[in-house]
């Protein structure tokens, strides 16, 4: 994040995140402290283990392909999403995804040399130590309407864990914010749930609520850990927003 943000202040015009999605996310808030969003665009070098922003803009996995696009990209606009969070009410934005509940957890159970040696099977290995414990209730607050599950995720995008469909009407620069909350997440049904993610059908299981809003809230009863693009960030109580159009990607001319 320090580098970035000095990028920035150094007046340099792009600044290239080389890595996986949580770098991505540490590069941005960075820029965002240095108010840069204005003055630098991302150039996105995907080096991660999933790599899923770079999956939604269509960046190629191949050094030398991507890295073309860094120095003669087109630039395009995407939102950002919002969190504050915690009592401290720490801000944070994300370019993808959070989760609260069994996906933060999860993130927070994840080993770093488990993560190296086996890559996104890391968080699968951890999601499943996850469920062997005692999971909170969150309640989500959104459009309107307000729905309480185990698992509450907010997507920017479609994509999540890879080109896995969990939010099938986003876009990246609609002003709109997807969330999905699953109500009650067991290991008896661990198959159910896995067949859901293989087939892009999680958001048409039964106990499942997908919401759409350009604002949220999230609290629950116990500590509730979130996490942003594969990171741990925080715990609830959160308040989410998006902030439109205001994160400049070079990607491939249309």
């Amino acid at each position: 994040m320090s580098l970035a943000e000095e990028a920035v202040r150094e007046g340099f015009e792009t600044i290239g995140a080389a890595g996986g999605d949580g770098t991505i996310n540490e590069v941005v808030n960075g820029m965002v402290r240095a108010n840069g969003l204005g003055r630098s665009r991302l150039g996105v070098l995907p080096w991660g283990s999933v790599n899923v922003f770079a999956k939604e803009l269509g960046i190629p996995s191949r050094f030398e392909e991507a890295w073309k696009l860094v120095l003669h990209g087109a630039e395009r606009l995407v939102d950002l999403g919002w969190m504050e969070l915690g009592e401290d009410k720490v801000r944070r934005c994300f370019v993808l995804l959070a989760g609260a509940g069994l996906d933060g957890r999860a993130v927070e159970l994840v080993n770093w040399e488990t993560k190296k040696r086996f890559g996104d099977l890391a968080y699968v290995l951890a999601g499943w130590q996850a469920l062997g414990e005692k999971l909170s209730r969150i309640e989500v607050r959104a459009a309107g309407r307000e729905v309480c599950g185990q698992l509450a995720l907010v997507g920017n995008g479609r994509f999540y864990g890879g080109k896995h469909v969990f939010f099938p009407s986003a876009k990246l620069d609609d002003g709109v914010l997807d969330l999905v909350v699953v109500e009650d997440i067991r290991r008896a049904r661990i198959l159910k749930y896995g067949w859901a993610v293989l087939t892009d059908g999680v958001a048409d299981m039964k106990g499942v609520h997908s919401l759409r809003a350009s604002e949220f809230e999230m609290r629950a009863d116990n500590r509730v850990p979130v996490e942003m693009e594969g990171d741990a960030v925080g715990v609830l109580p959160a308040r989410g927003w998006v902030e439109e159009r205001v994160l400049r990607v070079l990607v491939q001319a249309e």
